[in-house]
């Protein structure tokens, strides 16, 4: 694999979710990672997020299972888990024995509560995670109960992510030092780090423990999703006031002296009953025409079959094919390292699962 991660060997326990994510990143950047399946795993489970990558089918509760991990780990930079804490030393894989077998190895574990607390042992999903964290509640509308959103905030933005960025920064120390690393990733740990600035706005006073009463979360009138009339949607966040000046001049809201008390809280519900309203009034296609491409801050509201036909991802190549399975294409983008073009998983046999010289 071409990539600045090109060199990189990296044993992936499979698993789902955040772990497989966090190795698409690596893989998608150079790594060349071993992905080891249990006996019976579907083949098709998470095809996209195990592109640029190899697997094997192990059973790691045999003899020659165990040794087989163990050979591999010998010669790899990492090895990644997301099982439960525990686990992976009753199968006598923990990272003590195999820190020991390679010292300089980065043992990166993948978990919804962390190793340690009172909730380590216990079951969860992403909407757990980001409860406990403080980011759900931010989610949602004023008045209203906190909405789930997809798994993007514990799952890949928290979780798998999170163990990317840390795999990468103990792999740097690793070649510079020759110390191995144990990494205790936690999705309520990294949903909260999410949330840093917000809560330096509220220890300023600038953000509300409020849902949708704050600037970005839906609160006011100029950062929002609106209906169209053919029933699509729009969104505008034009929160610097020279933007919010194109928004109302392209749109017509220049015309009301309402809209001059941009970040008056006591008049944004108002407002935004005139903003909805006025996007009621066209369709979307005919509000694309209107705004997209200004520095009104707008931009149409795609569903994930529309987003890979739009004009500025077709541009950059934002999405690829990848065994009959579209897919946004590996990011980001490097100046000098040419990435390679995503390819499916290959299914190795065990005789074969070796690192590439």
């Amino acid at each position: 694999m071409a990539g600045p991660l090109s060199g990189v060997r990296i044993v992936e326990m499979g698993g789902i979710g955040p772990g497989p994510f966090a190795a698409m990143m690596l893989a998608d950047s150079g790594a060349d990672i071993l992905r080891i399946e249990r006996p019976g795993a579907n083949p098709n489970e998470s095809s996209s997020m195990m592109r640029n990558r190899r697997r094997v089918t192990v059973d790691v509760k045999s003899p020659d299972g165990l040794e087989a991990i163990k050979r591999l780990v010998a010669e790899a930079d990492g090895l990644i888990e997301g099982f439960r804490p525990g686990a992976m030393e009753r199968l006598g894989l923990g990272p003590d024995v195999l820190l020991q077998l390679n010292p300089k190895l980065v043992y990166g574990r993948m978990t919804g509560w962390g190793q340690t607390g009172p909730y380590a042992s216990a079951a969860g999903h992403d909407i757990n995670y980001i409860a406990i964290s403080g980011a759900l509640h931010a989610v949602g509308r004023r008045g209203a109960a906190p909405v789930a959103p997809p798994a993007l905030i514990g799952d890949f933005g928290g979780g798998g992510m999170m163990l990317a960025f840390s795999m990468c920064a103990a792999l740097l120390n690793a070649a510079k030092t020759g110390k191995g690393e144990v990494i205790d990733c936690a999705m309520s740990d990294g949903s909260g780090v999410l949330m840093t600035a917000f809560h330096e706005g509220l220890a300023r006073g600038s953000w509300i423990d409020e849902r949708g009463a704050n600037v970005v979360d839906s609160g006011a009138h100029y950062y929002d999703a609106y209906e169209t009339a053919d029933g699509a949607f729009v969104s505008i966040g034009a929160i610097e006031p020279q933007f919010y000046a194109t928004l109302r001049k392209l749109t017509g809201l220049d015309a009301d002296p309402a809209f001059e008390a941009q970040n008056d809280r006591g008049q944004w519900p108002a407002l935004k009953d005139k903003v909805a309203a006025l996007f009621k009034t066209k369709t979307r296609a005919e509000w694309c025409d209107l705004l997209e491409y200004t520095d009104a801050c707008f931009a149409p509201v795609l569903s994930l079959t529309e987003a890979p036909e739009h004009p500025h991802a077709k541009a950059r190549g934002s999405f690829v094919t990848v065994d009959g399975v579209a897919q946004p294409a590996p990011a980001p983008r490097y100046a000098h390292a040419q990435l390679d073009t995503p390819r499916a998983c290959e299914q190795v046999a065990l005789q074969d699962a070796h690192w590439r010289r």
